[in-house]
């Protein structure tokens, strides 16, 4: 339809080509240049998945086009007694009626992305497949293009369907013909019975039924609706038909009067000629309109491709990734939840969310991370390993850091230091505020709201910052004696609830702060009092939750978030809880249901998960319950909700990182509800 359409308007119709094996189509660059010269590639990749938790298992479920499934499994082996891949304990395969699975174990501890890697660097696992786009035109072989391809398949087509409305006009016609010799017999049947009688034998019958003149009868009226020449046969002599008001029968008419039947002699039968005759009319009209006007050629062709279509026509089977697929990308990074945890020396770290076990409210924890030097456990957070950190820093700059690139550690591993995986650190700055950006949380009218230790607030429009840059960006301003504290994301609408070191928590609606840019200072949110209050925590709030406020000795309780009231932004808030000698000052609070689980960490490194329904839920102007029982001179400095927690039983080996002690060998202080 468009003559002007280019190459990459074709391939929005025509991406790549679908092969019977499946696989991947790993990238369409290559596939670009075949597209656009006649010649070019491309890459296909085996698709596989990665079963399996501690020890990982590869399985391949497709393989390119034209690769024989066995030299690849004899391949492997090869490659694998000779060390040139290690890493493998065992292969198999487990195809069978329901699909393809070349199963290949690997040993505990090994990154399956690297040696499926080296799989495909160095079996038919990932091939290339050529591309050699030629065709006879005029009899010639030539090599195409995508549009000249196209071109050329659709000028084969016109000529295809313009011989085959030939032949079917010239059946119609040779067909009319008949008819009109057989309406001229019915007409004249007594006559014509006469003539064949008296006739010695076939032929005879047949010359004087050519011979002879006779009148056209219902003929007239038929020639008349066909039109002049409109039914004739082109090859049919002009002294045949209808001759100054008689009609001449035709060879070919007088055989198919002899052939006759005596049933086509009844008047139903004569109707039905006449009816085949207007059919063959109207079959006629329509060839001639079709070899007249290319645009119904045209239509014929595009109606006889989606006939095609919708028949044969089937879901594709070789995916399309667009561009090159890296093994470095996050599309071979399983989905998992996990800890993250930042120290305040710099380090980061990440562990399975899976392995900490829920205990009941009071245990003693295990250690969460080998601290060295003073250090402590600073930030701490829950996040998908595909989410991205937007992380926070003192000097009020953001950072952009993916949780997959957090390196793995074990519990008593400090991790690594944070300047080594975002490189704008080097020049000085520490993360003070961590916040996971899942999938969901991008899109129209979404804010991240920040709030800072001296009560500043400010709400800042998401897609402010969703153009990651690896020297970071200036999230907000601050005066040299304050910090981030606290960053979420919202829909612009919702109350926040800020909580202070002395046990104040005020709440205010969220609308009351108009959306900033990113270098702006931000307005006041909550009144301190000038003996070192600051802001510990900041919460979108949700009537339907608990507030848990937990306090620097251990001690904490959930109330009610409904009971805090709506102040307004800059109140000095209400008591949540007593900030007396037992308790000691607020360190951090978290909004949570009878579901989730907490995660308590100490200055020591030590961590606790238990479930928040073993924590009482009081008023607000009371000391609160035992959540975690410290060691002399360790402090609770950080704690975190945790949504829908598995739980995992636990070895005899995790014991050596830390104490378990059984919520019913702790006992609820008797004073702690007064």
């Amino acid at each position: 339809d468009d003559s002007n359409v280019s190459v990459d308007d074709l391939m929005a119709f025509i991406p790549a080509p679908d092969f019977p094996t499946g696989a991947l189509i790993n990238g369409l660059e290559g596939l670009r240049e075949a597209y656009s010269t006649g010649r070019g590639r491309v890459i296909m990749r085996s698709k596989f998945h990665i079963e399996g938790e501690d020890k990982k298992t590869i399985v391949f479920t497709e393989i390119p086009y034209q690769v024989n499934k066995a030299r690849v499994i004899e391949k492997i082996a090869e490659l694998v007694k000779e060390k040139k891949i290690e890493g493998i304990t065992e292969l198999r395969d487990e195809s069978d009626k329901e699909g393809m699975r070349i199963v290949i174990d690997l040993r505990r501890g090994e990154t399956p992305e690297v040696i499926v890697n080296n799989l495909f660097s160095q079996t038919q696992l990932q091939s290339s497949f050529g591309i050699n786009m030629v065709a006879l035109v005029d009899g010639q072989p030539k090599t195409l293009n995508l549009k000249d391809m196209l071109a050329c398949f659709i000028r084969h087509r016109r000529e295809v369907v313009t011989r085959r409305t030939l032949f079917e006009l010239r059946k119609a016609r040779e067909r009319g013909h008949i008819l009109e010799g057989q309406a001229v017999a019915l007409a004249n049947i007594d006559p014509v019975i006469e003539l064949i009688k008296s006739s010695a034998n076939a032929q005879v019958a047949k010359e004087r039924l050519i011979a002879t003149s006779w009148a056209p009868g219902s003929v007239t009226d038929m020639l008349e609706r066909a039109g002049t020449g409109g039914i004739r046969p082109d090859d049919l002599p002009d002294g045949f038909g209808l001759v100054d008001g008689q009609y001449h029968l035709s060879p070919q008419q007088a055989q198919a009067i002899l052939d006759l039947r005596l049933h086509r002699l009844t008047g139903l039968e004569i109707e039905k000629l006449l009816e085949e005759y207007g059919s063959i009319l109207e079959d006629i009209a329509e060839r001639e309109a079709i070899l007249a006007d290319s645009t119904k050629l045209t239509a014929v062709i595009r109606e006889e491709l989606e006939a095609v279509r919708n028949q044969y026509g089937d879901a594709r089977r070789s995916e399309i990734i667009e561009s090159h697929l890296s093994l470095s990308t996050e599309d071979l990074i399983p989905r998992e939840d996990m800890v993250v945890t930042f120290s305040k020396t710099g380090y980061a770290k990440t562990q399975p969310l899976t392995s900490y076990q829920s205990q009941r409210r009071g245990g003693r924890g295990k250690s969460a991370t080998n601290l060295k030097d003073e250090d402590v456990v600073d930030l701490l957070l829950v996040a998908n390993s595909h989410d991205t950190l937007l992380l926070f820093t003192d000097t009020g700059r953001l950072h952009w850091l993916k949780v997959y690139e957090i390196p793995q550690a074990s519990r008593n591993a400090r991790g690594k230091p944070i300047v080594n995986m975002i490189d704008a650190l080097e020049g000085g700055g520490r993360v003070t505020a961590v916040l996971p950006l899942g999938e969901d949380d991008r899109g129209e009218g979404r804010y991240v709201f920040m709030a800072t230790a001296r009560g500043t607030v400010k709400k800042v429009p998401l897609e402010r910052f969703a153009r990651p840059r690896a020297s970071g960006i200036r999230a907000i301003e601050f005066n040299e004696d304050d910090t981030l504290i606290g960053a979420s994301i919202t829909d612009g609408t919702r109350d926040i609830v800020l909580v202070n070191s002395n046990g104040k928590v005020t709440r205010f609606v969220e609308t009351e702060v108009r959306p900033m840019g990113r270098e702006a200072r931000g307005v006041r949110g909550i009144r301190l009092k000038e003996t070192g209050e600051s802001v510990v925590a900041m919460i979108v709030a949700d009537d339907e939750a608990t507030l848990l406020l937990a306090c620097e000795n251990g001690y904490g309780k959930r109330t009610l978030v409904s009971e805090f009231p709506c102040k307004g932004r800059g109140a000095m808030g209400v008591i949540g809880i007593q900030t007396s000698d037992r308790n000691g000052a607020v360190v951090g609070a978290a909004q949570v249901i009878d579901d989730d689980d907490l995660l308590l960490i100490t200055n020591g490194g030590t961590m606790v998960r238990t479930p928040c329904q073993d924590i009482s839920v009081l008023g607000r102007n009371t000391q609160g319950v035992t959540l975690i029982r410290l060691t002399d001179g360790e402090q609770l400095v950080r704690v975190d909700a945790v949504a829908e927690p598995p739980v995992e039983p636990l070895s005899e080996s995790d014991t050596d990182d830390g104490e378990i002690i059984d919520g019913s060998d702790v006992e609820m202080d008797d004073e702690s509800a007064d």
